[in-house]
């Protein structure tokens, strides 16, 4: 990890160089992923399968393709009590902060005689994605309760989850246990591209959903993409990201730890450190090379760190925040004395973790808040996947006769002002009775 002097040349270009490193896809991939669309609403679910046999396992059929009940009581055996303690207290306190999110309904008579409000509905259906990451070794539980949840607290009837199998054809029995938690209808043995596909415009097994929601590889990410506007998604994420502002007084192994806890998804992930102690950076650099040493995903991280890792000194912590402003990273974290008192300095983050024992991770199981976050400094104007993202707002207006006749003037002016005749018809043949 490179040490930067902020401001200077250099330490300018890996700033804009972190801005602009974008999704990364070739136009290869997009055609690769179009025709794998094109096939799943074509072909359906012989397409489907014939891709996840290709891909993840020769085991899957057509009649196994979703999972049975069976399946899922064999999964909630085979899980061990201190996971399902720890599910448990996930599942809580992410409903408990998603519950907070939910809006109601509202009507309101501003003029005499005038009506309007706003009614807040569900989604009929919604797709969740997870990933199953290292063929499904290392189960990306978390992604099934990020997307569940705000679903589920929304009042979606419908869920489904599509995630790959494993090579045997079944899938981890810790999805399958965190699937059941949150209440989720069906799951079914797909992923990437055509899973994507199946959830946008459904097949024979696989129900056609509203909102499709979760992480992935860039496969994934361009069918989302792609069939965005056939559904609604959460969002075009790219490249997982942390930034951290810290003082002198942080701790080098606790800010070692947090860039590595996310230069270890990818290897284009983004880790950045911001101080105004270029002895706090010089020892952070030191740690981190030191626990690189012992991570599983050495070479991941390892690569990350070198092309998109980075220690920034500049000379004060308002430095700092104007910086994380201009990179409007997904995981902002804040260790620095008196951290609170900075708060309203920040315009741009997707989530931001408070004081020195509030890692990233903390966010991304636990805590509440929602972990699929806005990415590659969107957001400077989007937000966390949340419940309204299972909702829509339908307008309600109505209004009496005299509050028609008081106002019809005004809209016949803006009608016939945009040159729209029939609209402003509209308000004179009632205003003749």
């Amino acid at each position: 990890m490179q040490i930067y002097q902020y401001p200077s040349q250099e330490g300018e270009k890996k700033v804009n160089d972190t801005i602009e490193r974008g999704l990364g896809y070739s136009q290869a991939d997009y055609k690769n992923v179009e025709a794998y669309i094109e096939d799943v609403k074509k072909r359906g679910d012989e397409a489907l399968v014939a891709y996840t046999q290709k891909f993840d396992s020769k085991a899957i059929t057509g009649e196994n393709l979703k999972v049975s009940e069976e399946e899922f009581s064999q999964a909630m055996e085979k899980v061990d009590s201190s996971f399902l303690k720890a599910l448990d207290r996930a599942v809580v306190q992410l409903t408990q902060f998603h519950q907070q999110q939910k809006e109601k309904s509202w009507i309101d008579t501003p003029r005499q005689g005038v009506m309007v409000g706003q009614l807040v509905r569900p989604v009929d259906a919604a797709g969740i994605y997870a990933p199953g990451a290292q063929g499904g070794k290392t189960p990306l539980v978390s992604s099934v309760l990020m997307g569940g949840i705000p679903a589920k607290v929304a009042g979606v009837e419908t869920l489904v989850l599509m995630t790959p199998p494993m090579a045997d054809g079944t899938i981890n029995p810790h999805m399958l246990a965190a699937a059941k938690k949150v209440g989720i209808d069906q799951v079914f043995k797909a992923g990437s591209a055509w899973a994507i596909a199946a959830l946008a415009h459904g097949t024979e097994r696989v129900p056609r959903v509203d909102v499709i929601v979760g992480p992935g590889n860039i496969y994934v990410t361009l069918a989302k993409k792609i069939v965005s506007g056939t559904v609604g998604i959460d969002m075009i994420a790219g490249p997982s990201e942390i930034l951290i502002i810290a003082d002198k007084d942080a701790d080098p192994e606790f800010l070692a730890a947090d860039l590595l806890s996310q230069a270890e998804h990818d290897v284009m992930a983004s880790a950045i450190l911001i101080t105004d102690s270029k002895e706090l950076a010089t020892a952070t650099q030191q740690a981190v090379n030191e626990q690189l040493q012992n991570l599983s995903r050495k070479d991941i991280a390892t690569r990350s760190i070198e092309d998109y890792g980075a220690a920034l000194v500049v000379p004060d912590i308002q430095t700092a925040i104007d910086l994380a402003n201009r990179l409007a990273p997904e995981h902002l974290e804040l260790v620095v004395k008196e951290p609170f008192e900075y708060i309203d300095r920040i315009r741009n983050a997707g989530a931001i973790f408070i004081g020195p024992y509030t890692p990233e991770p903390v966010g991304d199981y636990i805590a509440g808040p929602n972990h699929v976050l806005p990415t590659a400094g969107t957001a400077r104007f989007s937000s966390a996947l949340c419940v309204d993202n299972f909702t829509k707002k339908s307008s309600l207006i109505n209004y009496s006769r005299a509050a028609f006749m008081a106002e019809a003037d005004d809209i016949i002016t803006l009608a016939e002002t945009e040159g729209l005749d029939a609209h402003a018809n509209a308000i004179k043949v009632r205003r003749k009775g």
